[in-house]
């Protein structure tokens, strides 16, 4: 195993970067595990893998970005990305990360899920990406490995992934709301702006993504609220910025969503 400290380095412009990539898809481990540190506002080269990819932010928020949606992945969570599927990072914060990428006959995916990942999951991944400084014994590393991949064959799907349509016009609607949120808005709104009757907008927007404008609606909302409630932001202010006119209508859909309250949410799940 190694482990490799990015740190106050920008990966976009790092050879060591594509190394290290290329390293990962060359290595004949059945399960791979690295750690790294990234700035805050530094993005990744687009680049796919070989294997598949278990991204868990330890402290911090990222943006995951592919040519078919978006996935936020805040602390205690982490996206399980298939093999050959293009993407490429966004540090919403500093982020401490350890990922760990196993042969797609070990891990399988078909898209793209965010997991809430568990402490027990956290520290066999941390145990597999402290190895080179505290070498495994072979039974303990296979033993690790064991109970790692059937801890996530049980790590609970969280709704932190956003479809985002391949059409350039609802595409750029889609952008601009992430901006500027509004809980409210209407399809009406929307359908107008691309010149389109209500019903035909709806049938546009589920055939693009896959889900309906509301679902959408509530999901990019509290997806753009994360990164203030990762900073320590008040719940208040978070909801205003999410476009919801008052803290309890924001607080029953993240509870609605995520299955706690934003307020606590996040600080249950930093890892140590």
């Amino acid at each position: 195993m190694q482990t490799y400290d990015l740190k106050s380095r920008d990966p976009a412009g790092d050879d060591t970067h594509i190394e290290n990539l290329q390293w990962i898809d060359l290595n004949d481990d059945p399960i791979t595990a690295l750690g790294r540190h990234y700035p805050a506002g530094s993005r990744g080269l687009p680049h796919s893998h070989t294997k598949t990819q278990l991204w868990c932010a330890r402290r911090g928020v990222v943006l995951v970005n592919t040519a078919g949606g978006r996935w936020m992945i805040p602390p205690g969570h982490g996206l399980l990305i298939p093999a050959g599927l293009e993407h490429f990072s966004e540090m919403i914060s500093d982020v401490e990360m350890h990922s760990i990428y196993a042969d797609p006959a070990v891990i399988s995916a078909v898209q793209p899920r965010v997991l809430e990942v568990t402490p027990l999951a956290s520290s066999l991944m941390e145990e597999l990406v402290l190895a080179e400084e505290k070498p495994l014994t072979p039974r303990r590393k296979r033993l690790i490995i064991e109970l790692l991949l059937d801890e996530i064959s049980l790590l609970p799907e969280r709704p932190l992934g956003l479809p985002f349509p391949s059409d350039a016009r609802l595409g750029r609607l889609c952008r601009h709301f992430l901006k500027s949120p509004d809980a409210n808005a209407g399809i009406d709104e929307w359908a107008s702006g691309l010149g389109m009757s209500r019903r035909s907008f709806t049938r546009l927007f589920r055939a693009e993504t896959g889900v309906s404008f509301v679902t959408w609606r509530q999901q990019a909302c509290i997806f753009a609220s994360l990164p203030g409630l990762a900073e320590g932001e008040p719940v208040t202010n978070v909801a205003l910025d999410a476009g919801y006119e008052n803290i309890a209508a924001f607080t029953t859909m993240f509870r609605r969503m995520l299955g706690s309250a934003p307020s606590t949410y996040l600080k249950s799940r930093t890892l140590a």
